[in-house]
């Protein structure tokens, strides 16, 4: 089920919300919670009922696990379940998420013709499957205790975060599930949740859905394209997946406020950044926190001197490539993210006094630093998005060619946008040579749109901010705006990861 259908929003969410509260005043704290964990699976199984499956044999097999360390006195035999967990955990994800990708590349070194199974991906595996593992790992050492199957089946589940984060820790939402204050229904926290949900849904279906018009045309046509228009196709790709992911990442905030559970921060102002690190400290910030908790610091972290420091960056980095993706185009894309983070971490040259430990060697202006760390993960972005290899530096070669043929044109009429619909049609009688003309004009404007917000305060900083009545009135506009332009079902990008 998305956030952004109609029958989550007017069906699914109001009972939901019902129920739980509902429950809750009357007493029933145990029926409420296997409600909210029932209605979390409808939620999850609603466009394969099959997922169920997969995710109920995960949670029940993962708190038997649990369970087994509080049965085991002796750290091998603690060693030897976690050892199990492990091996469970990352099994189901390297089946359903990387079989192919192995077998594929098995047959084309070895020359074999192996069978390729075709696995549908259950939505948020990669998620579901980190938040277990994190909670594996702190019981193995002794950092969390071992709750109920109904709270820890919660924790899996709870339908915000379930199927693209932000990965949750055990410690941030299981005590808030048994703390019954939290129980009873709060309006300021109601109030706050919905106008972040307002503002998240708004930036996937008022502009990352917009820009994935002209983002999809221009990478499955790149052939088309030339200088210019290859920059506007990144350009567009790089603000609708911040405004797509990060989207969806407030909806999921607001909506844990609304139910009183406080979900953890995923994005910080990302595209501020004047450095690659620094941008990653603002960018999916749980998975960035999962790889430097249970890889970075297990692997010695910074410990074991500057060398294997760096290394340990560049490895995790080259993993959180590999985890958005079965194919080589993210493997690649993570490695130019981890050889930038150890660039940043030789301080050579970069941006003084932004609050880090060591200053660089040779300073830069921050505006400066701001450009071209943008333009880096920009110009990175084509390796993501690239359905192969060969587009990627097809993309590249238009960029580097220095052409202008005039197919901008190509992209223009994928602007034509619903609210438009009226003064095209006055356009098209009076002066139909004029619609490239309000075409670009759209364009320019939506750039301006993105730019604004993306340099302006950031929804959790807005969040925590002295709410207004008028902030409220903006908050309930855009979500009767986005309502209205439903058109047609549109899934978030970080489904696919």
């Amino acid at each position: 089920m998305l956030f952004n259908s109609y029958i989550f929003i007017f069906i699914f969410l109001p009972i939901t919300l019902l129920g739980w509260y509902g429950l809750n005043r009357l007493h029933a704290y145990k029926i409420s919670l296997i409600f909210l964990v029932g209605m979390s699976l409808w939620f999850y199984g609603y466009f394969n009922p099959s997922y169920l499956l997969i995710i109920i044999s995960s949670i029940l097999i993962n708190y038997l696990l649990s369970f087994s360390f509080e049965k085991i006195n002796s750290k091998s035999g603690k060693v030897i379940w976690l050892l199990i967990g492990l091996s469970f955990n990352l099994g189901i994800l390297f089946y359903f998420k990387y079989f192919d990708f192995f077998i594929e590349n098995i047959n084309m070194i070895f020359k074999s013709d192996f069978t390729l199974k075709h696995i549908l991906l259950p939505l948020g595996i990669s998620f579901f499957t980190f938040q277990q593992i994190s909670f594996i790992i702190d019981r193995f050492r002794g950092k969390a205790r071992h709750y109920d199957l109904l709270n820890y089946s919660a924790f899996v589940t709870f339908f915000p975060q379930l199927v693209a984060g932000p990965i949750v820790l055990y410690d941030e939402v299981m005590p808030q599930f048994e703390d019954l204050k939290k129980r009873k229904f709060n309006t300021e926290n109601f109030t706050k949740g919905l106008g972040m949900f307002s503002i998240g849904l708004g930036k996937k279906v008022l502009l990352a859905d917009v820009l994935a018009h002209v983002v999809n045309y221009g990478f499955d046509n790149a052939v088309f394209l030339d200088s210019i228009s290859t920059f506007i196709v990144g350009l567009f790709y790089a603000f609708e997946l911040y405004f797509d992911f990060s989207g969806y990442s407030d909806m999921a905030m607001g909506l844990g406020l609304m139910f009183n559970i406080f979900l953890p921060q995923n994005f910080s102002s990302p595209y501020k950044a004047c450095s690659m690190k620094q941008l990653w400290q603002g960018w999916h910030i749980t998975l960035s926190r999962f790889f430097v908790q249970y890889v970075y610091i297990p692997m010695g972290g910074s410990r074991k001197g500057k060398a294997r420091a760096l290394f340990n960056v560049f490895f995790i980095f080259m993993l959180s490539g590999l985890w958005h993706g079965a194919a080589w185009t993210f493997v690649v894309w993570g490695i130019i993210q981890g050889l930038a983070l150890v660039w940043d971490n030789l301080y050579l040259i970069g941006v003084k006094g932004q609050g880090g430990k060591q200053e660089p060697k040779i300073g830069i202006p921050k505006l400066l630093g701001q450009f071209l760390t943008f333009n880096f993960f920009l110009a990175t972005l084509f390796v993501f998005r690239a359905n192969t290899l060969s587009d990627a530096a097809l993309m590249f070669k238009n960029i580097f060619s220095f052409k202008y043929t005039g197919s901008i044109s190509r992209l223009l009429p994928y602007m034509d946008l619903p609210e438009f619909y009226l003064i095209k049609q006055i356009i098209s009688m009076k002066a139909p040579s004029a619609l490239n003309a309000m075409y670009g004009f759209i364009m320019i404007l939506l750039l301006f749109i993105s730019i604004f917000i993306i340099t302006r305060k950031n929804s959790f900083q807005l969040l925590n901010e002295t709410q207004t009545r008028k902030k409220y009135l903006f908050a309930a506009f855009v979500f009767c705006w986005s309502v209205i332009s439903f058109s047609q079902v549109s899934t978030f990008i970080y489904f696919n990861f």
